[in-house]
């Protein structure tokens, strides 16, 4: 093989894994196939603020649903030792970050990359990236003595550029401080006033920024959407997150419409929690239309669901 060649496959290589640990763009397009919408320059799936914002409403039931039915079953994590502003909900897109136990050969020579790309810390490489509207989704193993990479600044400069809190497999220092960021919704596993890689004690390293990570037992692609409610977590595809929340708001809306007839009595409650006869079917699509401008969906999300019934 010709020797300029094996040099330009070489470079070509080493600038595609060199980011400071960071996916490349060809390997993000090749993990989210699925997803054919808009994506960020790095290739990571990018979910409309529409639909973000519609899955506010959305519940860990619903979502959960629709991710079984298409066969995602293991989307869920619950068990947070610690919840901050947990009568809040955390939307947005995951950003992923991976540590593992501190290894020093292993660790010096991914800092020393980092280094050569001027980049100080590991553990602020992948908050150099987050974007409004992103989620900083960590493995940090479930470290709890000296596990920390996140205290009140760190988590001051995640909330300045993304609007919003963490979720953190791992332990958090500075709770007093966090708790004062306005907003700043979050999920961690446990508090912990010691901090990560004390001197002479090397135990965490930056494996991966927007591979592929592990949250308890779920597997988190960047640009899943985050569904934070309720003291648990939901990671939702992104090719899957519209239609969660078009399933969310029919169901809404024939809760809605089944709730009024029960009260009215039109109805008995045997037929309207089984599956729906073709007139109370009928009915329902008239209701929709004769109420439209008054229900909490938009108008133009109505006549999507009146044309795309499946139902």
């Amino acid at each position: 093989m010709n020797k300029s060649y094996i040099i330009i496959l070489f470079i070509f290589f080493f600038v595609i894994e060199s980011f400071a640990q960071q996916i490349s763009k060809e390997e993000m397009l090749f993990l989210t196939q699925k997803w054919e919408g808009e994506r960020f320059e790095d290739g990571r799936p990018k979910v409309s603020d529409d639909v973000l914002r519609r899955m506010k409403e959305v519940t860990h039931d619903e979502a959960w649903a629709v991710m079984k039915n298409a066969g995602y079953k293991y989307q869920f994590a619950d068990g947070w030792g610690l919840l901050i502003n947990p009568d809040s909900i955390l939307i947005g897109r995951a950003v992923t970050a991976t540590f593992m136990p501190g290894r020093p050969d292993i660790h010096d020579a991914i800092d020393e990359r980092g280094k050569k790309e001027g980049k100080r810390g590991q553990n602020s490489w992948p908050v150099d990236i987050l974007q409004q509207g992103d989620v900083y989704v960590v493995d940090q193993f479930s470290l709890h003595d000296g596990g920390p990479t996140i205290g009140d600044n760190v988590g001051n400069a995640i909330y300045a550029k993304t609007g919003n809190g963490i979720v953190y497999d791992g332990a958090v220092r500075d709770i007093v401080g966090l708790r004062e960021i306005d907003s700043f919704t979050s999920f961690v596993s446990s508090y912990h006033p010691s901090h990560h890689n004390q001197p002479g004690d090397l135990n965490t390293m930056l494996i991966g920024i927007n591979k592929p990570t592990r949250i308890h037992q779920v597997t988190v692609m960047a640009g899943d959407v985050v569904l934070g409610r309720d003291g648990a977590v939901s990671f939702i595809p992104a090719h899957l997150a519209e239609k969660v929340v078009v399933t969310s708001e029919v169901v809404r809306l024939r809760d809605m419409f089944g709730h009024m007839r029960l009260r009215e009595g039109t109805y008995t409650a045997g037929q309207i929690d089984t599956r729906w006869s073709e007139e109370i079917e009928k009915d329902f699509s008239k209701w929709l239309n004769d109420h439209m401008d008054e229900l909490p969906i938009a108008k133009e999300q109505i006549q999507e669901i009146l044309k795309n019934r499946t139902w």
